[in-house]
C-alpha cells in the first residue's frame, strides 16, 4: 500500500465518521422516501432510486432529514453547503455565549474601613462585569470566638453592594471561613 492510497483511505475513514448522523445518496436504501426540493416544496413520495436521480439531475444531494417517519423524509440539497452553515451557526452561538465566573474577594475579621472600601469597589466591578462573587471571611485563632463580628461584617459588605448585587446565601461558616455569594442584578 503506498502513501497515496493510505491517505485516500484514511481520509474516507475520517468522512464515513463525520456523517453518521445522515445518510446520503446511495446510502439511501429504503423502497420509498418523501422527498422535499431544493426550495422546501413537497414532490411528494417516490422511490428512493428516483429520489436519488433526480438529486444527480440538479447536481445536488438527496439527504435522509428523519430516518424515524414512515416513509422517510429524504431532502435535495447540497450537503457540504449545509455541512457548512451548521458549523458556522455553531460557532456564532458560541461567540455569544457568556461564560460567568465566580471571583472571591478574601478579608479577616480586623479589616479597616479603607481597606473594606477597596474590596467593595472591586466587588462592584466584578458584579458589573456579570460575574457571581465570593465573599468570606477568614478567621484566625482567637478570631474563632468572635464569628458573630465577621457575619456582620459580610452583612455591612451585602448592604454596601445591594444597588448591583443580590445576595444568594445568608452567612455560612465553614470550618475557619465564613462567606456569602453575591449576584449581579437582572437588568
Amino acid at each position: 500500500m503506498d502513501c497515496h492510497s493510505h491517505f485516500l483511505f484514511c481520509f474516507l475513514e475520517v468522512l464515513t465518521i463525520a456523517k453518521l448522523d445522515h445518510q446520503l445518496n446511495e446510502e439511501i436504501q429504503d423502497k420509498e422516501v418523501r422527498l422535499i426540493g431544493e426550495d422546501g416544496a413537497q414532490l411528494g413520495i417516490v422511490s428512493a432510486q428516483q429520489a436519488n436521480e433526480m438529486a444527480e439531475e440538479q447536481g445536488l444531494d438527496l439527504v435522509k432529514i428523519s430516518p424515524n417517519a414512515v416513509p422517510p423524509v429524504c431532502k435535495i440539497m447540497d450537503y457540504s453547503k449545509f455541512c457548512f452553515d451548521q458549523k458556522k451557526r455553531e460557532k456564532e452561538a458560541k461567540k455569544n455565549q457568556k461564560v460567568v465566573e465566580i471571583k472571591e474577594i478574601r478579608m479577616s475579621p480586623s479589616i479597616d474601613t479603607n481597606d473594606l472600601n477597596t474590596k467593595i469597589k472591586s466587588a462592584l466591578k466584578f458584579l458589573g462585569d456579570g460575574n457571581r462573587v465570593k465573599v468570606s471571611v477568614r478567621f484566625r485563632g482567637r478570631e474563632m470566638a468572635h464569628t458573630d463580628i465577621g457575619e456582620k461584617l459580610l452583612m455591612d459588605f451585602a448592604a454596601a453592594c445591594a444597588e448591583t448585587a443580590t445576595m444568594e446565601k445568608n452567612p455560612k461558616l465553614e470550618g475557619r471561613f465564613m462567606a456569602i455569594f453575591l449576584a449581579p442584578k437582572k437588568q
